[in-house]
């Protein structure tokens, strides 16, 4: 059987596991668009604030859909046992992974897919003004977080010191990348630290396609950043990755 054939299968697998899961599927879709209703209700915001929001929630929705969930998933699997059954099988690493981190930038897609509409019907922000951008940046972060979620699995020692390690990166980076608020009011220590990351790119992106419709080349640099980090993700999650 062919490696793209078994990527597929083992895609199939995933997303059983993942709806036959109802925790997880709370975590990785819902928890977003909770945070979307209660900072809208709660700061009564106007049309300005949630249009720095909505994107700002696609793209926190891509960072828990996938750096999120793969560093859980992966240190969960190795900690198992179960890496190591898989590494025995006739089943090649690139299928496995192929399956594993397709279900998670599937979980990314329908996360965006649901802020988009809706930011478009409950809040009026409107429909995306390019959806080639939306696409490509949705993309874009999905790849880079799946590779970086990887290679931070290396770093988790087991999974009891998961939850802690994980949300150590991802709770302070939603908070300075300009999710909840414009970044512009951001201390220029954090504005800097900020503009370093990806996140703060993805949010520029899908703020462009979605709210203001600025063209791809005045987010050039964004693709930049995002794609490098995607580089080293990949770079390091080959490099530093154990089986057991």
């Amino acid at each position: 059987m062919s490696t793209a054939r078994l990527a597929w299968r083992q895609l199939r697998f995933q997303r059983m596991l993942f709806w036959r899961e109802p925790s997880a599927a709370f975590f990785s879709l819902l928890l977003p668009l909770l945070f979307l209703f209660l900072v809208a209700a709660v700061f009564d915001l106007d049309e300005e604030g949630l249009e720095v929001l909505v994107p700002g929630i696609a793209a926190m929705g891509i960072l828990a859909a996938v750096f999120t969930a793969l560093a859980y998933h992966v240190t969960f699997l190795r900690d198992q046992g179960i890496l190591k059954r898989v590494r025995g099988m006739p089943v090649s690493p690139v299928a496995y992974f192929g399956g594993l981190v397709g279900s998670a930038v599937a979980n990314a897609v329908i996360q965006v897919g649901l802020v988009v509409v809706l930011g478009a019907l409950v809040y009026d922000v409107g429909w995306p003004r390019d959806v080639l951008q939306l696409v490509l940046f949705t993309a874009l972060g999905a790849g880079a977080f799946a590779c970086l979620g990887v290679a931070f699995a290396n770093v988790i020692p087991n999974f009891d010191a998961a939850p802690a390690l994980v949300n150590a990166v991802f709770l302070p980076l939603i908070f300075i990348s300009g999710v909840f608020y414009s970044a512009d009011s951001l201390p220029r220590v954090l504005d800097a630290i900020a503009k370093a990351l990806p996140l703060r790119h993805v949010v520029d992106g899908l703020s462009a396609a979605m709210v203001t419709g600025a063209p791809l080349g005045d987010n050039l640099g964004a693709v930049a950043v995002i794609t490098a980090w995607g580089a080293a993700g990949a770079l390091l999650a080959v490099r530093f990755f154990r089986w057991e």
